[in-house]
């Protein structure tokens, strides 16, 4: 039985390795017995598989955030990849057992992140643009350059929350170049704050969920509060035209009613915003499920993008 990273494994690869447990969900078959829906993962990617006649002791043993050495077989169930489980156990004695080795990083340094977000607030020369940025950024920076952007479809590893910002502002800046009449400090603001209420709504980059807050309120509503609360600290009027098309920036950026935004946009500036963090989202999950695709081959169903397949040409 040989160890592969998850990213390795080919359908019937019989497997030993270190892996974490990104989600663990107790469940009841049809039979009546308990069982453990899982996400395992490590730093090169994530498979699903189940524990069935899951005992109560392994329900308390197996749980989201804790390393465990996995056996099993890599299986395709409904076009998708998954493992059957052949055995579990927690580590022993020096063995593998910290959760952040097995989280995959973003793809820059936390001090190039923190670098390239600073360089654009000196770019935001509108006074109530600036100052609230600043306040919001210094408040929740250590989560912002450490927490993903999503628990699962795009930009869900460490780091990937300030990431995605920072593709979104590097989009953000190629449109006020290519485009005239936009208004680059909003655009920009509102691109630095539009996911920033992820840090309340996620619980971190380990083992990822929603917090009780994402789940009633959601990052936007969350966002649009603190923004409105820097405002009545740093003395800002909240009738504020600024302020007003700040927070609406925030508040539209999802674009459509049905996916999560009180009000569609309705500046330029909203609207390109909607149209970017739609296009970096969507090249990344498109790039992450072609990466684990062999060439001439179509990927895995991506679920964030109606569970289409994407094919990987040869040249």
């Amino acid at each position: 039985m040989v160890s592969k990273k998850i990213s390795e494994l080919e359908n019937d690869d019989q497997f030993e390795t270190f892996v974490l447990i990104k989600q663990a969900q107790k469940r009841v078959a049809k039979n009546g017995k308990q069982f453990i829906s899982f996400i395992f993962q490590d730093q090169t990617g994530e498979i699903p598989g189940m524990y069935w006649d899951a005992s109560n002791q392994a329900v308390n043993d197996f749980q989201a955030g804790k390393v465990v050495l996995l056996k099993g077989k890599r299986e395709t169930y409904k076009d998708s990849p998954q493992v059957k489980i052949l055995s579990i156990r927690l580590p022993q004695g020096s063995e593998p057992s910290d959760p952040a080795t097995f989280v995959k990083h973003a793809p820059m340094t936390k001090n190039e992140m923190v670098e390239q977000i600073n360089q654009t607030i000196f770019e935001i020369t509108n006074a109530t643009y600036n100052r609230i940025v600043r306040a919001l950024i210094t408040k929740h920076s250590d989560d912002f350059f450490s927490f993903p952007a999503a628990k699962s479809n795009h930009h869900n590893f460490e780091g990937g929350l300030a990431f995605h910002t920072i593709s979104i502002l590097r989009l953000a800046h190629s449109v006020v170049n290519q485009y005239p009449g936009i208004n680059a400090p909003l655009l920009y603001a509102g691109a630095i704050l539009h996911d920033l209420g992820k840090t309340t709504e996620l619980s971190g980059p380990v083992a990822t969920t929603y917090t009780l807050a994402g789940n009633l309120l959601g990052h936007l509503s969350i966002m649009d509060a603190e923004i409105a609360e820097a405002a009545d600290n740093l003395g800002i009027d909240q009738n504020n035209v600024d302020l007003i098309l700040l927070r609406h920036m925030v508040l539209s950026h999802h674009g459509l009613l049905e996916y999560g935004s009180p009000e569609r946009p309705k500046l330029l500036e909203a609207e390109i915003l909607h149209h970017l963090d739609e296009l970096d989202a969507t090249i990344m999950m498109i790039q992450t499920a072609l990466k684990k695709t062999p060439k001439g081959s179509f990927s895995d169903k991506i679920f964030g993008l109606d569970n289409r397949r994407f094919f990987n040409p040869k040249n």
